[in-house]
């Protein structure tokens, strides 16, 4: 299918006490369990696009070359004023033209969903999301866990851990 990631992950890049378990989970637990355990190939800002390289751009090429999308739904994501470029561009492609499917993984309780942007309103109607809850912790490392099972269904099929 001309692909060359199996997702292309979408989190908050501020830096704030909150931020520090995303991005450990985004650099870390994510690659460990998606990548080493499960045979994924994921793209993530920062460690995928390189410097130097028009940021605007590659994201756009990561994205189209990706066969899913997984957001981290956070408040800070959510109450963010400026929306990430590479969200607009995942949620176009995703929606318009119909070309990535989304995995929303919910980070932390957000509640109502009212300050979402209508585009995760809508996906979220469609298929909900999954949850992250604190138990997850205990077993963050396990592929076999409830939440990493939900995570591996939505993905394209190469895992077998």
């Amino acid at each position: 299918d001309g692909k060359m990631y199996d997702a292309y992950v979408i989190y908050p890049k501020n830096h704030t006490s909150e931020a520090n378990f995303v991005e450990y989970f985004v650099y870390q637990i994510m690659p460990d369990i998606l990548e080493n355990k499960c045979g994924y190939k994921l793209c993530i800002y920062g460690r995928d696009i390189y410097p130097g390289e028009d940021a605007a751009s590659a994201i756009e090429k990561r994205i189209q070359k990706s066969r899913r999308l997984i957001i981290l739904l956070t408040r800070q994501l959510i109450n963010s004023k400026e929306n990430a470029y590479d969200q607009h561009i995942a949620l176009y492609n995703a929606l318009i033209q119909n070309d990535t499917k989304v995995i929303l993984l919910e980070m932390e309780t957000i509640g109502t969903y009212g300050k979402l942007q209508e585009s995760l309103k809508f996906i979220i109607k469609q298929q909900g999301t999954i949850k992250w809850k604190e138990e997850h912790t205990v077993h963050a490392q396990s592929p076999n866990s409830k939440f990493w099972k939900q995570v591996r269904y939505h993905m394209p099929l190469t895992c077998s851990p």
